[in-house]
């Protein structure tokens, strides 16, 4: 890398549209760090919707982007069945993209890393990966995409999924890069051997409390710590809420994201019953939809948002989806969490936790009923050993600072180019 000009782009499927928005935020505190050690750094924000724009939030240029890369599987279709002006909008982004990565020195990929891969093969740069689970081959735990199997088979798992992942985008990734990028196309298991890789760091967002990086991992993938970011800096909560966690004993927190329902008023009875036979109090996120103000009782506050950082250390347990990241502020807190799977890598954290002994085995939603939430409700808040572990471990995670382990290997890395 060019000491003169020590640039990075951050490469993303998803960042905060605000300075609160809670879409990958600690991509936003990652970008300051880097910024804070000299570099220039520049994202590249993939969205489904909205015009193309350059901003500013907080001193980071943000290049938002309506079609990129990821939408390359249209190109699949006949080109007499393209649009034209859809047809154009696609190539022109593309070398758009192009351009603006072209000026920078590294690429990080947060998202589809066989889109990210291409680019950095068109333009014969470094390809720092990152991600937020585990996604090299290992044989020491199953993919995250499979139920839990016998160690035998954990690292075939793996490479199992990376080729559903590769063979499902091959054609597509073909015609990109004939029509559009003018590279060779990849092996036809794909290009996990990419040069734009190799030698390269991949980075882990996540406690090597939680998972310790396995032994069959080589020295350049590195588990850094949980990417954290103090969300609650500058936010103040209801007057309402501060009034009903000091009324009573500590409520526990249930939500399940930005997941959805097909039936939301049938869960919202489920999770009320389920509380008055557990006799306990709670805070629910009405993100998930389908509960109204007037159809709960005081014991429950309903809320549309809120930082996690802020609200987990006061509960007595956080019942949730499952996602990395709302797992992760569980943990942190120190409190026991009942994890409700619907998709993904959920399953996988849920089975986690209850590995770590911090919470019950994983409840799948749509094996959810009254009695099996009460039972996982009365665990968390009555099992002391589970309560114990689940502070041990939190404060272990406290100490951790993913964020500033990440920048030092950039660090490193940088100094290891200009030698």
């Amino acid at each position: 890398m060019n000491k003169e000009n020590k640039s990075i782009c951050l490469l993303t499927t998803s960042f905060p549209r605000w300075k609160n928005d809670n879409r990958s935020p600690f991509l936003l505190e990652y970008a300051r760090a880097l910024q804070n050690e000299g570099y220039q750094v520049t994202v590249i924000a993939m969205h489904t919707s909205g015009a193309a724009k350059q901003e500013n939030l907080d001193n980071i240029q943000i290049v938002r982007l309506k079609y990129l890369p990821e939408r390359w599987e249209t190109l699949q279709e006949t080109r007499a069945g393209i649009p034209a002006a859809w047809k154009k909008n696609k190539i022109t982004v593309v070398l758009i993209v192009l351009y603006i990565i072209r000026m920078l020195g590294f690429l990080i990929k947060n998202g589809n890393i066989l889109k990210a891969r291409v680019i950095a093969e068109k333009l014969d740069i470094q390809l720092v990966q990152a991600y937020v689970f585990p996604f090299t081959p290992t044989q020491e735990f199953s993919s995250v995409l499979t139920p839990k199997l016998p160690t035998l088979f954990n690292r075939l798992s793996h490479h199992l999924v990376r080729q559903l992942m590769w063979q499902g985008f091959r054609s597509a990734d073909a015609i990109a890069r004939k029509k559009v990028l003018n590279i060779p196309a990849p092996p036809f298991l794909g290009p996990y051997k990419s040069k734009s890789t190799y030698n390269m760091p991949v980075l882990y967002g996540f406690s090597p409390s939680v998972i310790p990086a396995p032994s069959d991992w080589n020295g350049d993938t590195h588990v850094t710590g949980y990417w954290f970011v103090d969300e609650a800096d500058n936010w103040q909560p209801p007057a309402a809420l501060l009034d009903f966690l000091q009324s009573g004993s500590a409520p526990v927190y249930i939500g399940f994201g930005s997941m959805s329902n097909r039936n939301p008023e049938q869960t919202a009875d489920l999770v009320i019953q389920a509380l008055e036979l557990t006799n306990q109090r709670a805070v629910l996120l009405s993100g998930w939809g389908g509960l109204q103000k007037a159809n709960i009782p005081d014991s429950i506050f309903m809320i549309d948002s809120i930082p996690h950082s802020w609200l987990f250390p006061r509960v007595s347990a956080v019942i949730h989806h499952g996602g990395a990241s709302t797992t992760a502020a569980g943990l942190n807190a120190g409190v026991p969490s009942v994890i409700i799977p619907f998709f993904g890598d959920q399953p996988f954290w849920g089975q986690r936790i209850a590995d770590l002994g911090v919470g019950p085995k994983p409840i799948p939603r749509k094996r959810l009923t009254v009695e099996k939430l009460a039972n996982a409700i009365r665990e968390v808040v009555t099992n002391e050993n589970m309560r114990q572990r689940a502070a041990k471990l939190g404060k272990q995670i406290q100490t951790e600072n993913g964020i500033k382990s990440a920048v030092e290997i950039f660090n490193k890395l940088e100094k290891r180019e200009a030698a």
